[in-house]
């Protein structure tokens, strides 16, 4: 895992807001960022929304100065709202085509090794082109991970609308393979008390989550 330096995020998140079509007005306006309960990188906790890259987020706009304001909710109302305007952008997302529409990412706020997880003794290979079909494949439905699966014609089995049924899903043996972010993981194996030596793990990629400021 690796941390963007907060001066240069902090940089970053004054550019992208200061270089909005409403520019200096917009800057001094409210700052309204949605998010989405991921742990550990946002969650509740004791009626507040902490979190890792809650809290750099949070640090970043205080050394700013600005007003802003942090609301909790669906990811993909999350991004709908950003994209009609309804709020200033959403963290922490990876940067795609999609969101280049009508977003502009700032600098990464955390960068994750993406990770390929099997049930320990699994002989699949993911990066094995043989594997695609004959594996079944689970990724967070409807996030940048799943699509991106679909796209590459892997045999994607499921629906999981978190990080937790996916981790359910291989634990009870309903697919082969889990994508998901490690930190993301074995946040919830730990908090389901299941042992990370029941897994395999190989590296997919390295990913970087960005804040996603709106265009408009």
């Amino acid at each position: 895992m690796k941390w963007v330096k907060i001066n240069t995020l902090v940089a970053a998140i004054a550019l992208v807001l200061f270089l909005a079509p409403a520019g200096q007005a917009q800057y001094k306006d409210v700052v309204r960022l949605a998010t989405q309960n991921l742990p550990p990188y946002h969650m509740i906790k004791d009626g507040k929304i902490v979190g890792i890259a809650m809290r750099r987020v949070s640090c970043a706009l205080d050394i700013m100065d600005v007003d802003y304001e942090i609301h909790m909710m669906d990811w993909k109302k999350a991004q709908l709202m950003t994209q009609n305007n309804e709020m200033s952008g959403f963290f922490v997302g990876s940067p795609n085509g999609s969101r280049a529409k009508y977003a502009t990412p700032s600098d990464p706020v955390i960068t994750e090794s993406l990770t390929w997880f099997m049930s320990k003794g699994s002989d699949i290979d993911p990066s094995d082109p043989d594997y695609k079909l004959s594996a079944r494949y689970g990724a967070k439905f409807a996030t940048s991970k799943w699509y991106n699966l679909k796209k590459k014609k892997f045999n994607v089995h499921k629906k999981p609308r978190d990080a937790l049924a996916l981790l359910k899903m291989l634990a009870n043996g309903e697919i082969d393979v889990a994508l998901e972010y490690e930190m993301i993981f074995e946040h919830y194996m730990k908090e389901q008390k299941i042992s990370q030596d029941r897994f395999e793990k190989k590296p997919y990629k390295n990913q970087s989550n960005m804040v996603h400021f709106s265009k408009s």
